[in-house]
């Protein structure tokens, strides 16, 4: 009888990661899909979130999913990565070592043969192109048992080929940065539903990596709680213990009040209509109330003598404070932090 053949695939919902999942089940191989969980994914409209989309193709797939969350271990990896940082606070290379070293660990416990990824030679610059793909293979402990089905013509066969696991004839030679391929053998494959063709990583985003690099350099206790505030609203710093966000709209408002933890404070408008803030580091004192209380009132369109402020603290004690001028606009927007 012949023996079951299975892999674990990097599923992160995009096109490519789907294809290369099908194109394995195709071939037969029992197949589990590992998607790892990143506060910085940006890949599905309305932020459902990589992990939504993946666990959705696994679904539709029939296909067992673990979800991997990655924790301050790969934030320590972005403050400082081995190989260094791409445009923004993208640590590419150490990235998929991370993920492929985590993966690597899975592979006896569920008893699978060989790894699957989506990756193409040549498509992202900076963990794509051959030199480094042989590197994060090195690194990860997985050489020879990486799959891509996607571009598997384009290296040596791997272990899973030659041992005839895989057929390499139902492989693709793809390479480079279009789309245009994989965007046939979706229609070919009968798969519609992939929302972010490119995959999408918010440490590419420059506010989003001055932001970080403030937070790393002000904020080193910082949560996951404070990764996520980094996504949204308006951020000022006013001092190395005065960091000050902004809701811009209703929406981040609330989600500012979801977000206050253990060491926030929040400051809200209480005759006026204005916006939500809050603060995250050292509480602040009588003097800095009042410049947070100015920030608030500057970004309200009312015009008033004086401008009543609610603070209120994690603990849920409840002050109330007025200012009565506006925070200076020119040096309000040399505060800015992205």
């Amino acid at each position: 009888m012949e023996r079951k053949r299975k892999a674990l695939a990097l599923l992160s919902g995009g096109l490519d990661s789907t294809l290369a999942v099908k194109m394995m089940i195709e071939q037969g191989i029992e197949v589990t899909a590992v998607n790892f969980r990143s506060p910085f994914c940006n890949c599905t409209p309305k932020n459902a979130g990589c992990e939504h989309q993946a666990s959705k193709v696994a679904a539709e797939f029939g296909i067992p999913i673990r979800v991997v969350a990655k924790g301050m271990d790969y934030m320590r990896l972005v403050e400082n990565p081995p190989h260094g940082h791409g445009r923004g606070l993208n640590p590419c290379i150490d990235c998929r070592i991370y993920m492929l070293k985590k993966v690597k660990e899975m592979l006896p416990e569920l008893g699978a043969d060989f790894v699957v990824t989506g990756e193409v030679l040549g498509q992202r610059p900076m963990s794509q192109r051959r030199q480094q793909i042989e590197l994060i293979e090195k690194e990860s402990g997985l050489a020879g048992l990486i799959l891509r089905p996607l571009s598997a013509q384009n290296f040596p066969p791997t272990i899973p080929e030659q041992e005839g696991l895989v057929d390499r004839e139902k492989l693709l030679a793809i390479s480079g940065r279009s789309r245009k391929e994989q965007i046939g053998l979706a229609r070919e494959l009968g798969i519609a539903d992939y929302p972010c063709p490119a995959g999408g990583c918010l440490l590419t985003d420059p506010l989003i990596a001055l932001r970080l690099k403030d937070l790393f350099a002000h904020v080193p206790d910082y949560t996951m709680n404070d990764l996520q505030l980094i996504k949204f609203g308006r951020h000022f710093r006013l001092g190395t213990q005065l960091r000050v966000i902004l809701g811009r709209n209703e929406e981040e408002n609330d989600r500012l009040a979801l977000l206050a933890a253990a060491g926030s404070t929040l400051f809200l408008p209480e005759d006026f209509r204005g916006p939500t803030a809050l603060v995250r580091e050292v509480g602040p004192d009588a003097g800095a109330d009042a410049t947070v209380g100015a920030i608030i009132a500057r970004y309200s369109q009312e015009e008033k003598l004086t401008y009543q402020i609610k603070k209120q603290a994690f603990s849920g004690d409840i002050t109330f404070f007025s200012v009565e001028q506006k925070f200076p606009s020119e040096q309000l927007e040399a505060c800015r932090v992205g």
